[in-house]
């Protein structure tokens, strides 16, 4: 498919597309389809909320935790500049390395975000966007010097765009009453922990609130423009799941995903907060 045409249908999130932009992988050395099939809609859906509000000129797309490009093609073929940003033991794999070539998109390989010594060589406000979708949950370190070299790359005028699982969703940790009660508290079990074979669990989920706390704390040079908590992005087969689904997702406080874009108008204060033991 051609990048323009699909750039325009994107946005109709249907099986046709969904399917071409497989292929698309498939020609350059294959993606893990289970997950691209599981997340796909999320790509696609926050592409679009992201577009339905940015009016600004900026292209320069930084994308950390870029996983196996699946949302970095998207937003290339929307017509972004884009950046990736992931562990380097992805970025050796083949496939990975194909189609960043074919599509011109940058892989910044990074073994410690903690430390993010990587991105210390990106220049000073090189970047217009910051994608750290589904990534904040899964931070276990203190994240306050990466933050700074986000800090230093995004320009004045562009935004870092988080989305992650709500807490208070109505599939959330928040409702495991019983576990609490027993005494087995909350957040992943140690079950999760010790049985899980994973890179990285949900190790901390956020409501709205406490993102935009987070942010606020981090820096008065970062301002809140959007906080929006979004439905299902992938839908079940199963036709009562279904409507189970699209139900509670008329509540808007419960709804599973949030959405939420920081805006950098200015740099006159940097990153404040501190740590301390």
């Amino acid at each position: 498919m051609d990048i323009d045409i699909m750039a325009d249908v994107i946005r109709t999130h249907d099986a046709r597309v969904y399917q071409e932009f497989c292929a698309l992988f498939e020609r350059y050395g294959g993606t893990p389809i289970e997950y691209l099939s599981d997340h796909f809609q999320r790509f696609a859906t926050t592409l679009d909320e992201f577009q339905s509000t940015w009016k600004h000129d900026g292209r320069r797309v930084l994308d950390i935790g870029a996983h196996w490009l699946h949302q970095s093609v998207m937003w290339r073929m929307a017509g972004f500049d884009v950046s990736a940003v992931d562990l380097p033991g992805t970025f050796q794999a083949e496939n990975v390395k194909n189609i960043a070539q074919a599509l011109g998109i940058p892989l910044i390989p990074c073994a410690d975000l903690e430390r993010a010594d990587e991105l210390a060589a990106l220049p000073d406000n090189s970047a217009d966007i910051v994608l750290f979708t589904e990534i904040i949950e899964h931070i276990t370190f203190n994240p306050i010097a990466f933050w700074r070299q986000v800090h230093r790359i995004l320009a004045p005028g562009g935004r870092i765009v988080v989305t992650t699982p709500n807490y208070y969703s109505w599939k959330g940790r928040a409702w495991q009453f019983m576990r609490y009660l027993r005494g087995m508290g909350g957040g992943i079990s140690v079950g999760e922990i010790l049985h899980t074979h994973t890179y990285a669990h949900h190790w901390r989920e956020y409501s709205r609130r406490e993102v935009l706390e987070y942010f606020r704390l981090l820096s008065p040079d970062f301002v809140p423009v959007k906080a929006r908590l979004m439905p299902t992005y992938m839908r079940s087969a199963v036709r009562w799941k279904n409507v189970a689904q699209r139900t509670l997702d008329l509540m808007p406080l419960l709804r599973p995903n949030l959405h939420i874009e920081i805006a950098l108008p200015s740099k006159n204060h940097g990153i404040v907060v501190t740590a301390s033991w």
